[in-house]
């Protein structure tokens, strides 16, 4: 969950790691620190707790140094301290390392070590990988080697950076879960947990695969396996324009992300809306055959990706007639799970370095599960490990709490349900058609939406000191309703909680009172009369209740404390329309209540642990 940087080449290293730690910020903020290696054999080591800021204060921008690794952490062994913080150092300061992940057989390596004469000073599992590099070389093996011998020690997830003091030409690394990505230059190497900080000085890329390890110089990268012997990886040329990770006219990325889903959205939509009756073209590997041999659905997800499998599971059975299961990628691996010879495993994954989406997959394949995987990141490990991939075309979110990738896979969602529909003749022309054109349309209805932000400004003003929050939802706005109280929760850190409308009466109904906001998702569609039957009890209990409506739909006017009417969409497109307004409130409450909106406390955006 932590972003490692690394830079080996002729321009100063300090300010290219800053801002790669920058960039990587969202994946943890507890503390940081940067090794530079000066080559007069002994590392200059700056590291600070709390934001990247405390950091920079503390490091001398005007170093020249042209070697250097950094490390921005989310904590998980010991607390967020300086002297937690990476990089770490062995005893006799020869070695230094950063790291992310979990060495799980830390204890009984300090064990080992500690015999041998060595002491800890961190709280860390990390410390005791270069302490046992720096061991290894004492029996005589060179740097390379004794980091081979270390690495292959460790047990557990982890992607790591090493240099050693007295051989500042080269940086060790090495990857078995967590993501690493190469940068090519000209006589100079760049190093991330993330493609996003390399965009700035190259396209060129190798990502890592698990059990790869690589030497890079200043002129070339070697990768290989942990007995040493050589592996190709393939370079990829990356598209994104890093202008696109800049926060622009915005005062936080989140707010930004939410104004950029009419944009994502037409990038997702783009080249996959059939002509007239041509089948949706999503470039799928499977066949028509193999797509009507399915006969049973799995999504795979975890937080936000989780409530868009839910509507997805809304769409496939609905349009494709096909039975869908939807579970946590962090529960789905450990309870012996029954998977059928037909059955696609479909993971969702922002990232596509999810641990726990990964390691679900994973297992549903090994069970003869086929895969597919929904990302918004070509050349991660997800659409690696898959048979099939489909991208969302987002671009790069740098908020913690997702938005606009949340949206992007809901629309890729719906266009897997029709093109499983056609396959499977299970499709009614007359509603393709209306889907199709309402996809068409549904990113100018969505931007119309985004303009409602005043209104929104107002709610949160007025409610921003509420101690909870209920969301209500019925069929695809249910999921809508939990996502809603996801980013409330995320990012302002008010209790909130999402449910169907009609379990109200089951059990959260107790909590309603005078001081209890509850925002409703009242689309025009088959439920909308239930769902006002619901909404009616609640008033009539002295419940709070904030509205999103159909354009003049009026129904709400008397028991409501405030009403948003959002534009007619076709039912099942609301998810992507409502949910706009809700990121928009959990947002404008935060700000108001002081929050860091875009890296809000213990909370990571791409979450490679356990």
């Amino acid at each position: 969950m932590c972003g490692i940087v690394g830079y080996i080449g002729h321009q100063p290293a300090v300010m290219l790691l800053l801002e790669g730690l920058k960039s990587l910020e969202y994946r943890g903020y507890d503390s940081a620190g940067i090794a530079l290696a000066p080559g007069d054999g002994a590392f200059r080591v700056t590291r600070a707790s709390g934001k990247l800021m405390n950091l920079q204060t503390k490091l001398d921008l005007n170093d020249v140094t042209a070697t250097g690794i950094g490390h921005t952490r989310w904590a998980t062994h010991g607390r967020p301290t300086e002297e937690n913080a990476h990089p770490h150092r062995s005893p006799d300061g020869k070695v230094v390392a950063v790291h992310n992940g979990i060495f799980e057989n830390f204890l009984e390596l300090r064990q080992e070590l500690t015999a041998a004469g060595f002491k800890f000073i961190t709280e860390t599992d990390t410390e005791c990988f270069p302490v046992m590099v720096s061991h290894l070389m004492k029996t005589g093996l060179t740097f390379l080697e004794a980091f081979r011998q270390a690495v292959g020690r460790m047990r557990g997830i982890y992607a790591i950076a090493c240099m050693h003091a007295d051989d500042p030409g080269r940086i060790l690394v090495a990857r078995s879960g967590p993501p690493l990505v190469i940068g090519l230059g000209e006589n100079e190497q760049f190093l991330a947990s993330d493609v996003v900080p390399l965009l700035r000085h190259t396209r060129r890329v190798i990502y890592l695969e698990d059990g790869d390890l690589a030497e890079m110089t200043r002129q070339e990268v070697h990768l290989f396996k942990l007995d040493g012997s050589p592996v190709d990886r393939p370079v990829h040329i990356i598209p994104f324009d890093p202008v696109a990770a800049e926060k622009g006219r915005f005062k936080h990325f989140m707010q930004k992300e939410i104004f950029e889903q009419p944009l994502a959205l037409s990038n997702t939509l783009l080249n996959r809306l059939p002509i007239d009756g041509d089948a949706i073209p999503l470039e799928l590997p499977f066949s028509d055959i193999e797509l009507r041999s399915f006969d049973r659905i799995l999504i795979l997800a975890c937080g936000t990706s989780l409530h868009a499998g839910i509507v997805g599971k809304f769409y496939i059975e609905n349009l494709a007639r096909i039975s869908v299961d939807v579970d946590y990628g962090s529960e789905y691996r450990y309870r012996n799970p029954v998977v059928g010879p037909n059955t696609l495993a479909v993971g969702l994954t922002q990232s596509g370095e999810t641990a726990d989406t990964l390691a679900a997959m994973k297992e549903a394949a090994s069970r003869g599960a086929r895969t597919l995987v929904i990302c918004n990141v070509q050349g991660s490990t997800a659409t690696r490990q898959t048979e099939a991939t489909i991208l969302t075309h987002a671009g790069p979110e740098i908020g913690v709490a997702s938005t606009k990738a949340f949206t992007t896979q809901l629309a890729v969602l719906l266009l897997l349900a029709l093109r499983l529909g056609e396959a499977k003749g299970t499709l009614d022309p007359k509603l393709r058609t209306e889907l199709l054109q309402g996809l068409r349309e549904l990113p100018a209805v969505m931007e119309r939406t985004a303009s409602l932000e005043p209104q929104i400004i107002k709610w949160a003003r007025e409610w921003n000191e509420a101690s909870d929050f209920l969301f209500l939802g019925r069929g695809p706005l249910y999921p809508i309703a939990l996502e809603g109280a996801l980013k409330l929760k995320e990012i302002s850190y008010i209790h909130a909680e999402g449910y169907p409308a009609g379990e109200m009466k089951h059990g959260p109904i107790a909590l309603i009172d005078q001081h209890l906001p509850i925002v409703a998702l009242m689309p025009k569609d088959a439920h909308r009369d239930k769902t006002l039957s619901n909404l009616q009890e609640a008033a009539a209990r002295d419940g709070r209740i904030l509205a999103l409506v159909t354009e003049g739909d009026k129904g709400l006017d008397t028991i409501a404390q405030d009403v948003m009417e959002l534009p007619n969409v076709h039912p099942w497109l609301a998810p992507m329309l409502y949910v706009v307004p809700l990121q928009l409130l959990a947002y404008h409450i935060a700000v108001i209540r002081g929050c860091d909106v875009d890296q809000p406390r213990n909370l990571a955006k791409s979450v490679t642990v356990e």
